[in-house]
């Protein structure tokens, strides 16, 4: 079964997405699995095939904070820049939920730069997305209330999810966002008496 066959992204171009199949190799992890890690050396591109990643930075206190998702058909743009210069990563990837992923070696990049124009339109396609994510998250911590950075965040994971329940906890949230556990709580139940969300035991439902 030819791994990328139901990806948008590569279906112009049938003859790069069988020479990718090729190059690379799959894994599967299951969610909460850390599929890169801040500091590690980049030695493979992933292009996520099935599933979702999210992709974090940590401070030196070691708070995270979310950046943005990967959804199926896109891969890291900070991992394929790291790699593309022998750099080591500057954020951490987790499998949101269970996700295959297809690994592309770094030494076989330059070749396909080379030979298929496509890939490097795909490249400078995600750049672009990714960079427009990252001006929300700045402009978001900048000028936004945490009350509306949450709502916000739980309807785009909901969105991610195909789901308008989220089994998460508090202190995910609020590592996620980058706030403290005791904020996320008392916004959360601001929320349910307003009837934004209902709150369960590790459970929230986007009403």
């Amino acid at each position: 079964m030819e791994t990328l066959g139901n990806i948008q992204e590569f279906s112009s171009s049938p003859e790069m997405r069988e020479t990718l199949t090729k190059l690379g190799f799959t894994k599967i992890f299951a969610e909460g699995d850390i599929i890169l890690n801040e500091n590690a050396y980049i030695n493979t591109i992933p292009i996520v095939v099935r599933g979702s990643v999210k992709v974090l930075q940590s401070d030196d206190d070691y708070r995270e904070m979310l950046l943005y998702y990967l959804q199926p058909g896109e891969t890291c743009i900070m991992s394929f820049l790291g790699g593309m210069h022998h750099d080591t990563s500057k954020v951490k990837a987790v499998a949101e939920e269970e996700t295959e992923i297809l690994f592309i070696p770094i030494n076989k990049i330059g070749a396909l730069i080379k030979d298929y124009p496509e890939w490097l339109d795909y490249i400078f396609r995600l750049y672009h997305k990714r960079f427009e994510e990252l001006l929300e998250v700045t402009n978001a911590v900048a000028f936004k209330k945490m009350d509306e950075r949450l709502l916000q965040f739980i309807q785009k994971k909901c969105e991610i999810t195909g789901s308008n329940t989220l089994n998460i906890t508090h202190e995910q949230l609020a590592n996620e966002l980058g706030t403290a556990r005791v904020v996320v709580s008392r916004l959360l139940k601001q929320m349910e008496n307003e009837s934004l969300v209902e709150l369960g035991r590790n459970k929230i439902t986007l009403l």
